[in-house]
């Protein structure tokens, strides 16, 4: 995946390259000298609400999943600081980007419709409740 072709989410979303930004930080934690003077954590901005390779509703679903990621200037910021050197964070960070976009591509399902049951089907239920507690009464002890 090279920078100039941008990030491929699916064989059809494509985004571009100018609409990711990528900083480089120093990470925390442990790693003795080097995590002083190297920067290799990645800090990775996406512009979801100006980017034209979304459409608005996918825009608007990936900021509500992306939830404490999102700013309220509608960016996605990742941070990926899991691996030592700034090639292999860049492209976790790509990658999770990538994850949480095609979540946000697939449509949410059309909502439960309420169903009632039909008057036969009630009836019926009534009738074998009756059915059943009248079995049940028979059960008692026989007097003389």
């Amino acid at each position: 995946m090279s920078e100039e072709d941008g990030l491929r989410v699916s064989p059809r979303v494509l985004i571009p390259a100018e609409d990711l930004q990528e900083a480089f930080i120093r990470s925390g934690g442990p790693g003795g000298q080097n995590v002083n003077k190297v920067a290799t954590a990645v800090q990775l901005r996406f512009d979801a609400r100006r980017s034209r390779a979304l459409s608005d509703e996918v825009a608007v679903r990936l900021m509500k999943l992306a939830g404490s990621r999102a700013t309220k200037a509608g960016e996605i910021l990742i941070e990926a600081s899991r691996f030592r050197t700034q090639e292999r964070n860049r492209e976790d960070a790509r990658e999770r980007l990538a994850t949480l976009i095609r979540e946000a591509l697939v449509p949410p399902p059309p909502p439960r419709k309420k169903t009632k049951p039909s008057k036969g089907a009630v009836e019926r239920r009534l009738s074998a409740k009756k059915g059943r507690s009248e079995i049940k009464k028979g059960r008692g002890r026989i007097e003389d």
